[in-house]
């Protein structure tokens, strides 16, 4: 038997249109609809219960359940299996719904004699308003076809509501006090610092009306509509080839596929076939598409979500004529918003553009490399900032420290003006100082390096005054892209990083991902622990091809060329020797081929896991050199979750326990003559730096911008003086020596 909510989703749109049409109170008209999706979808039980603006969910409307129950049953979000949809913007299709953890029993509904459920969220505005469920006394599980259709009636639902008396646009409208002043913080995805004024970046999809009254001539306007996106993307595509290279450039070659995206082009063509007007096709897609792609924990499709956003209500502006162009932008405009698309920060003027503060993202996102790429302030992961912010406040937003000051006093704005003052100076001073030797004020030569991830980072390093790259992360390169990279797309990369690098020495870590960094054409589990699961080297040894690929193309980009590799989190000598294997037979191979070889090859290890403490003796005899990644390793040291902000400042990096561990390393590396360095955090702290070099390291990596900070810290300190301090304070007992750190650094003049 064909189920009718299957067979003839326009007929049941069409006399849903007829009832919202009608005449008559709110609530009974709704009482008519819940009916007709009852008999529609043959369900025993049809129910709508409306999210109020305290929270709480009313049974508003039933077919089915106990009449009586209708505004007496009642649950918080998250409560029962209609708060578990309300709390997850998810829906649930349940064969046994009493048998479902979160199954929570109303004795007033008389629901304990139906056994299936279907119940979907009703959502208006990206935000969850009401949940939709029908149930059966049977125990069936609804076809993709019936959560189809449900899905679409839900968001019919959602105008009848928002049109009706049924709640008030208060009682879900984010309310804050709009005239304090607000200080947040977040996360600095690309460092500066910035003051403007305020533009909300809310790009919203209306629905005046979702049924359509010709399908045809619907598909016509989508198609139309389509083809107008298309040509405008690529006029942007083609405007954009002259300004980035690298992975800003493969970012928005990657936007531009999704333009092309025939899946995408097919939902949209199904849910007008299914009755919907154009504009509720692009709604109903955006949200279905936002539900299933927000539960992902895999950054990179996450990352999709924001780009696959921006499609929508792009297409949205072309099919209703709208111009797609973003309005002008006062001189000193900040940018708020929830997330943005790479292409997004595109549309604005660039002159006037200040900086972005998001309420989500990632220092990987993509519009945080476009924002690098353009040298535009961006701090992410400010939570409530479109809640906290106006248009046309003034904002200050601190890319240095991750703070936002909203509507600041006028003492705070003072200070902030003043601080932009001593940054330009610092930053002048720092310039000064960039083509003088890092050298101590007794002539030791101090390699400060800087780490990087993409090709744009590779500007800094002549910028910046770095004696080379002592850390390159390669696996960006692999994230940004939906596929996996070829050999030979590989080896171009490879070769512009040793080009950009002009002859200076470049670390090339092999990948490092899995844990938190995923690869989208790459299953990964991230486990309980992901900093600790299947990551780094351990993948690579598992996935040879892998790791054999990445090789392969690193010695062929360097070709007559000195050659340094690192492998990643290595916890035993047997893992850096098996890695080495691999390099081996890729070097045999190359030579085979009778390719130029690279002039020198160098491989090296990270000390990231303890476990290497007792096995330094045997590592040292078979690595050409060492770097310790200070964050992992600290971290593991510790036992402790630096993501984690109730146990991260439980230790100090500059506790007894980590110089005692550093200086086993420094001495041990010295007396193999193997070299060893510090690539970590601590690396770009002036004081942490000062205690590395009190230790013995005479080679940091760290953020470009730390590079000047650190250098004027090496020329205005004796070593002779701070290692003898140094090693004054074996066997200390404080939680930490940072404050007598300190107190040597003003007592010698050390600027720290």
């Amino acid at each position: 038997m064909t189920n009718p909510a299957t067979s003839s989703p326009r007929l049941l749109l069409r006399r849903l249109r007829e009832v919202m049409a009608g005449t008559g109170e709110a609530e009974a008209r709704l009482n008519t609809v819940v009916r007709i999706i009852a008999n529609n979808m043959v369900a025993e039980v049809c129910s709508v219960y409306l999210l109020r603006g305290d929270g709480v969910l009313e049974l508003f409307a039933t077919e089915g359940l106990n009449p009586e129950a209708v505004h007496q049953t009642r649950l918080r979000v998250g409560e029962g299996l209609i708060g578990e949809i309300a709390r997850s913007a998810r829906y649930l299709n349940l064969s046994d719904a009493q048998a479902h953890p979160a199954f929570a029993y109303r004795p007033e509904t008389g629901e304990e004699i139906y056994h299936s459920l279907l119940g979907v969220p009703v959502l208006r505005g990206g935000r969850v308003v009401a949940v939709l469920a029908v149930q059966n006394r049977t125990q069936r599980h609804y076809s993709e076809e019936e959560v189809e259709a449900l899905q679409t009636v839900a968001m019919v639902l959602a105008e009848l509501l928002v049109s009706s008396q049924l709640f008030r646009p208060e009682d879900f409208a984010q309310t804050s006090d709009t005239t304090a002043p607000v200080r947040l913080t977040g996360q600095i995805f690309a460092d500066g610092l910035a003051i403007g004024i305020a533009v909300l970046h809310e790009p919203k999809i209306v629905v005046d009306r979702a049924i359509a009254d010709d399908t045809t001539y619907e598909q016509k306007r989508l198609a139309r509509s389509i083809a107008q996106l298309r040509e405008a993307v690529d006029a942007m595509m083609s405007a954009a080839q002259s300004v980035f290279v690298g992975e800003s450039r493969d970012i928005l070659e990657a936007y531009q596929m999704f333009a092309y995206d025939r899946g995408w082009l097919v939902r949209l063509q199904e849910a007008v076939a299914s009755g919907l007007t154009a504009e509720a096709a692009i709604k109903r897609v955006q949200d279905d598409t936002r539900i299933r792609m927000e539960a992902a924990v895999d950054p990179y499709i996450r990352e999709r979500l924001a780009d696959l956003d921006d499609l929508a209500n792009r297409l949205y502006a072309h099919l209703i004529e709208r111009d797609e162009a973003k309005p002008a932008l006062p001189d000193n405009a900040v940018i708020v918003a929830r997330h943005m698309g790479a292409a997004e920060i595109l549309d604005y003027d660039r002159e006037r553009l200040r900086a972005v503060v998001l309420e989500e993202g990632a220092t990987t996102s993509h519009v945080a490399i476009i924002a690098r790429a353009l040298q535009i302030p961006l701090v992410g992961n400010v939570r409530d900032a479109r809640k906290s912010v106006e248009s046309g406040d003034r904002i200050i937003v601190d890319g240095e420290q991750g703070q936002i000051f909203v509507r600041p006093g006028e003492e705070v704005l003072h200070a902030f003006q003043a601080n932009l003052a001593a940054r330009a100076a610092r930053l002048a001073r720092f310039a000064a100082l960039r083509d003088q030797p890092s050298e101590t004020l007794d002539g030791v030569r101090i390699a400060l390096n800087v780490n990087a991830g993409l090709l744009i980072d590779m500007d800094q390093l002549q910028s910046s005054g770095a004696d080379g790259v002592g850390l390159y992360r390669t696996e960006i390169h692999f994230m940004v892209r939906p596929r996996m990279p070829k050999i030979d797309s590989q080896t171009g990369f490879y070769r512009a990083v040793l080009n950009r690098a002009d002859g200076k020495p470049v670390v090339f870590r092999t990948l490092d991902v899995g844990g938190d960094k995923a690869l989208p054409y790459l299953r990964i589990e991230s486990g309980e622990n992901p900093a600790m699961g299947w990551r780094a080297i351990r993948l690579g040894l598992d996935r040879p091809a892998l790791l054999q690929s990445q090789l392969r193309a690193l010695l062929r980009a360097a070709e007559d060329r000195d050659l340094r590799i690192m492998f990643p989190m290595i916890a035993e000598v047997s893992e850096f020797v098996a890695a080495r294997a691999i390099l081996e037979r890729e070097l045999e191979r190359h030579r085979a081929s009778g390719a130029p070889e690279p002039r020198s090859l160098h491989l090296g290890a990270m000390v990231e896991v303890p476990s290497l403490a007792w096995q330094l003796d045997e590592l040292l005899e078979v690595v050409d050199f060492l770097s310790v990644g200070s964050n992992d390793l600290l971290q593991f040291l510790f036992a402790v979750d630096r993501g984690n902000p109730r146990v991260a400042g439980r230790y100090d990096r500059l506790s007894p326990p980590v110089i005692a561990f550093f200086r086993h390393l420094v001495c041990k590396a010295d007396a193999a003559g193997v070299p060893i360095s510090v690539c970590g955090e601590m690396a770009g702290s002036p004081l942490e730096a000062m205690a590395l070099l009190g230790l013995g390291f005479r080679n940091l990596s760290m953020n470009a911008a730390s590079i000047g900070p650190v250098k004027e810290m090496v020329r205005h300190v004796v070593l002779t003086e701070l290692t003898s301090y140094m090693s004054g304070m074996n066997g200390a007992q404080e939680r930490s020596i940072r404050d007598c750190l300190g107190d040597f650094a003003r007592r010698h003049g050390v600027p720290v």
